[in-house]
Order: C-alpha cells, then structure tokens, then sequence
C-alpha cells in the first residue's frame, strides 16, 4: 500500500525547493535596503509573470547539459539557457513582447522598456542587452500568434502565453513578494519595538505618579523575582530567575517573536511554484522558514545591541548593564532556535527531493552551515558555571564564535543571493554596532592613556588600588597588560573615590574624599574631617578595594606598581536627592559602590556594613566621617530587622542601596517587596549595584 502522507511530504517540499530555486535566483544585480524598503523584487509584475512562464522552456539557442530520467519511466534533456540566448533569439522574445503588450495595458510603455532592457536576459548586473528594444520587437510581429505555448514544452516560435499558466506565474510572484515585504517589515518591528520600548519604559518615571503608589507597583510587579526568594542566586548555579519586570520584557521578547514567525501567511491559488498537488501547504512552509531566517537576522543585531557595556539604550534609559545582559542571552537563545528550524526545515525540504547530496556541496550551504554551528555552540559555551569559573577563556571563544557567526552568516547570503534582496543589511546593522561600541571601549582607553597602578595590600583578603591621573565615577574596566598574556582580560570595579592623597604625605590605608564633595559647600562643618585636613594635599586618581579571590585579583597582591589601562567611567550615579534617607546596606568590598552616594546625599544617611574583617573597615573609615554606621565583621546582620526598623516612619522617603554578595542583594529585594506590598503611604526606592555575570 503506498503511503499518502509520505508522498504528499514529498509533494510538499518538492515545491518548496522549486520556489527557492526559481523566486531566489543565486545571481543578480544589487539592491539597496530591504524586500519592500527600496527593493523591489517583481515591478511590473505582469512582465516578470510571462517571462517566468517562458523561463521553463528550451530555447532553439539553449544548450543542453545532461540527459535525465523522469520518475523511472522515461528520459527527458536537462538543458540551460545563457543571457546571450534569451537577448537574441527571436521567438522568446517576440512571444514575452506579445505578452507584455496584452497583459501589462495599465503600465506605461517607458517601465516595460526599462523592464526589458535590465530583465530580459536574466538578472546580472553585467549581462548582453537585448538585440531589439520592446516596441522594437512588437513592429517586427507581422501577425499575430495563434499557437498556445504549453508551460515546459520547447519554444521555437512566437506563440501565446495560455491565462492558466500566466495567473500561476502571477499569484506565485505576487505572493512570494508580498511575503519578503511582510518579513522585512516584521523584521524592523523587531528591531525598532525591542530598541525603542525600553527607552518608552523609561520615560514613565518623569511622570509625577503618587510615590505610594509608585512603591506598591515596583513592590508588586517588577522588583520581586518572578518565583521564589532568588534572583541574584543561581538556581543550582545554573541560571537566575529574573524580576518580575525583567520577566515581563522577556515574556514580551518571546510573545512577539512567536507571533511574528506565525502570523501574516497567506495562500495564493492557482500558483505555478506550488501546483495544487500540494495545494498550500508547501507554499506556507516556505513562507515560515523564510521568515524564520529573516527574523534570525533581525535578533542578531538586537542581541548586539543588548551585550556593549557602550549600549546607547543605557543612556536613554534607567535600566541596568545587568538587565540588558539578562535580555542578550534570551534574544540569543531565540536567534539559535530560529536559525536551526530554518536550516531543519530546509535540509527536510533537499532531502525528500533527493537533491541533498549535490546542494550540499554548495558554498552557500557550507556557510549556512557554519553559521549555524556557531550558534548552537555559543549557548552551551555560555552557561554561568563556565562564566564564572573560567570567564577569561569564555569571552575569547564567545568572541570567536560570535565573529564565525556573522562571517557565517554574510557569506551564506552572498554566496545564495548576492546582494539582491538585502538580508545582509540586517548583518551590517549588527556589524556596526559592535564595531561603534568596541571603537568606544578603544576611545575611552585612549584618553586616559597608559596609567601606573599602586596596589597596598590591606589584609589577607582585601587590597586597594589606586590609579593616579584618572578622573571618572561609577565603575571601570581595568586591564592590567603585563599582569598576563591575556591582554584583553579586564574586570569591572567600582570606584570607591575620585581623590588620592598627594605623595608629600605618608600613604594611608583609606581613599580620601570624592571630588564632588571637595567642591561642594554642603556637607559637614567639623574641622577634623577629612575633606577640611587633606583639602589641598590631594590629588586627581581612581582608588579601588578588591578583594582577593583567584585569577587576576590573587595576583595583584603580589605586585607593588604595575601598569594599568582604564576604561571607564560606565554607570553614573542616579539622583537620590529626593528622598530624605539613603540607607545603604553592604557586604565586603560592595562599599565601594556605596561610598560615592552616601558622599553625595544631602539627607540622613545610614550604613549598615558587613565584612569578613576589620581591616577593610578601617581603611575605609576616614572616607565615610558623618554618616551613620553600624557594622558586623564576621557575622550576618539580621536584614528583616534593620529594614523594618528604618522604614517604621511611614512620612519618610527612603532609597535602599544593596551592594554585595548575591543571598544578601536577594535577602534585601525580598524584604523591601514584602514591606511595598504590605504597608500604607510607603514611599521607598530600591537600588542594587551589583555586577552581573
């Protein structure tokens, strides 16, 4: 018994290769921006429609390449036909003239000529012009065609083009276009709505909404992890559960990419690239992998954009490095699953046509290839166990992979396409923004120039590391070139001051006061602080505490003076002055991201400081004269406690910073969500500075 379904299957692709073989020519002139955005692909359509019919045909001219058996049953001829044989030979172009002149009446006689001079011989950008012009080649008809060309049979003299096989030629281009324009535009809505709705996102924080309800809105829907207590904190050190709002962005990443891959499909019948053997369902599972492609490309550069620590979307919005990393590696994840559906759908499609073995010798299918491994082998190289264990070896091969991915990708389109229909400008947006933000790591490097780092080791867990010269706020990334032969290696450190003291004064284990407060008159009036003893013994430069893990940071202990490269400033402080309490909560060396804004407050200020030793906390004692302190060196403060007892005064406004290790950053979220939802009139902010892996 013959099985139906399998030979409907093979029906089905069978069609799907004859629309990728005849609507995608490999060679053809170049186009310039988009399927739909300056590309047009079949204009007039009524001239592409008969020449596509006549375009299965043999030419008295053509040349033949092989004979061939047809089902088993008998032999046919395998022929080719140059663009030197279409541009002369009288009866394929007498017969296409005749054509145009009876379907093509409400298109003006200069667009069919110009049609005919670039279209008649093929698509080239270089190819033989034809040997009369379209009006030309109409005088020359003494009369006219009485013969009806059958679609395939040979073409030896000027016939007529039959109304069956002229709508099929015409549904099938007018669709097949129409579908290219809808994946273009799906692309940029993509792109445009995934660049441009975290800036909208943004902009509702300058409306002046009621600070209470403010808090019960962060405090139910974006600043709790989306399950559970654990956001921070790995979930068996596998991946982080994102926020709520974090959660609702990357739920609206996956909703609009699913949408967008399954809806706007429509069949069009009759249609000679999909005969009705296979009715639709050939001509929908080509659309479907097309766009799937297309919408592979348009993440791709959304992917990029998200990843730049130079990300123009930070700047235009109030969401962190962190977020936007988070999103890079749920975009990349749908890019990858996008790229091997279209390359799994395509290989079904040449292997039930028994074609595979010959196309996939093809340059074009060896890119596609490569471009595809790459994703699927950047997601398993990127899953936090390895970022974190050995994150110097995961940024060179995810380095490496991504560039195989975009050459992977360009080479793929050009070798299958040329430059026709613009698939490649979606790699060239993504080319361009990786390339402007590593030009503005480069330019941030280059002002500040090679620097000299003085490293003074605190205790066996904590070292400081000051930068003389350097100017900035926030965190930087520190390359320390002669530290390893890994030159590119840097990490980002917060700074925990601006000041240095001058080198006429004994060194001491504190970073002095911040620039802003040196040049502010607020701020204490005590003689003895530190901003009235050192004011005029100091000096401009970058200090940093570290601590001592592995790697790089282990090293730093045992050098004295090494050189330094410093690329920074990233992350400027946001504006707390409204809120009439900062209370910080840190955890080790987290001080540093603290400092700065308990320098700026002008309000009360509270810190409550854990460490794994005293020495850190001496040393950055002077810098921290005024504000309000509790410490806990080695034990755990009681975060439920402190938070409930700080945030009793239902009148104040209270911005909470949490700078530490995950549970604590976790701890602090949760009990800050709980204390939103629960109290009344509660007007609180909650900021974490942390670094994301």
């Amino acid at each position: 018994m013959v099985d139906m379904s399998g030979f409907k299957l093979g029906i089905i692709v069978g069609a799907c290769l004859h629309s990728l073989l005849v609507s995608s020519m490999t060679a053809g002139r170049d186009g310039h921006g988009l399927v739909g955005y300056g590309i047009s692909m079949y204009n007039p359509l009524c001239a592409y429609a008969c020449r596509d019919v006549l375009s299965s045909s043999m030419l008295n001219c053509s040349e033949i390449t092989r004979m061939s058996e047809d089902m088993g049953m008998e032999m046919g001829m395998d022929s080719e036909t140059s663009p030197e044989c279409y541009a002369t030979d009288d009866a394929f172009l007498e017969t296409l003239a005749y054509c145009m002149s009876v379907r093509c009446n409400d298109v003006p006689t200069w667009n069919l000529e110009k049609y005919w001079n670039m279209n008649v011989a093929g698509r080239l950008s270089k190819q033989p012009a034809p040997k009369a012009s379209y009006q030309q080649t109409l005088a020359n008809l003494t009369m006219k065609p009485t013969d009806t060309l059958v679609a395939s049979e040979d073409l030896n003299r000027t016939m007529l083009v039959s109304d069956d096989d002229y709508e099929g030629s015409y549904n099938a281009q007018a669709a097949f276009e129409k579908m290219e324009d809808s994946h273009s535009t799906y692309g940029i809505v993509l792109l445009v709505s995934g660049s441009a709705l975290p800036v909208a996102f943004s902009l509702l924080r300058f409306i002046p909404f009621p600070g209470a309800l403010v808090t019960k809105f962060n405090a139910w829907a974006i600043d709790p992890p989306l399950f559970g207590t654990r956001h921070k904190t790995p979930i068996a050190g596998l991946f982080h559960i994102p926020t709520r709002g974090q959660a609702f962005f990357i739920f609206y990443l996956i909703a609009i990419n699913v949408i967008l891959s399954a809806a706007g499909y429509r069949s069009s019948q009759p249609n000679a690239w999909y005969p009705s053997a296979s009715g639709s369902d050939g001509e929908i599972v080509a659309y479907i992998t097309n766009r799937l492609g297309v919408l592979s490309f348009a993440n791709i550069a959304l992917l990029f954009l998200y990843a730049g620590r130079n990300n123009v979307l930070l700047r235009l919005t109030n969401w962190s490095h962190s977020t936007f990393l988070l999103l890079h590696r749920w975009v990349a994840w749908i890019a990858t699953l996008q790229a091997v559906l279209h390359s799994l759908i395509y290989l079904r499609i040449y292997v039930h046509t028994g074609t595979h073995n010959s196309e996939s010798r093809l340059p074009y299918w060896v890119w596609g290839i490569v471009a595809t491994l790459s994703m699927s082998l950047l997601l398993p190289a990127s899953i936090l166990p390895i970022r974190k264990r050995i994150y110097e070896f995961f940024l060179a091969w995810h380095v490496l992979l991504s560039i195989s991915t975009l050459i992977g990708c360009y080479w793929h389109i050009l070798e299958r396409f040329q430059r026709q229909w613009g698939y490649e400008n979606w790699l060239y947006i993504a080319i361009a923004i990786w390339g402007l933000e590593r030009a503005m790591r480069l330019a941030r490097i280059a002002t500040k120039g090679i620097k000299t780092a003085q490293v003074t080791v605190i205790d066996d867990d904590y070292v400081r590391v000051d930068i003389e010269g350097v100017s900035g706020s926030g965190h930087a990334y520190l390359y320390f070139p002669t530290l390893t032969w890994r030159v590119w290696e840097n990490h980002p450190f917060s700074v925990a001051s601006a000041i240095l003291p001058s080198r006429d004064r004994p060194r001491m284990l504190n970073c002095d006061s911040d620039v802003e407060k040196l040049g502010s008159s607020t701020g204490s009036s005590d003689s003895e602080s530190p901003e009235r003893q050192h004011k005029g013994s100091t000096k401009v430069g970058l200090c940093f505490l570290l601590r001592s893990q592995t790697g790089m940071t282990r090293q730093l202990r045992q050098h004295a003076t090494l050189s330094v490269l410093v690329e920074s400033a990233y992350g400027p402080h946001e504006d707390l002055s409204q809120y009439s309490l900062l209370l910080c909560v840190a955890g080790g060396v987290g001080i540093t991201a603290c400092v700065p804004y308990l320098r700026a407050h002008p309000g009360t200020r509270k810190l409550f400081w854990g460490a794994r030793s005293q020495g850190v906390i001496d040393a950055m004692a002077p810098s921290l004269v005024g504000v309000e302190q509790e410490t806990y060196v080695g034990k755990r403060m009681s975060i439920p406690e402190v938070l409930h007892k700080e945030l009793r005064d239902a009148a104040k406004t209270v911005a909470v910073l949490v700078s530490g290790p995950s549970d604590m950053a976790d701890e602090v979220r949760c009990v800050m969500s709980k204390l939103g939802r629960q109290r009344k009139s509660v007007h609180v902010k909650l900021i974490e500075e942390a670094f994301s892996w």
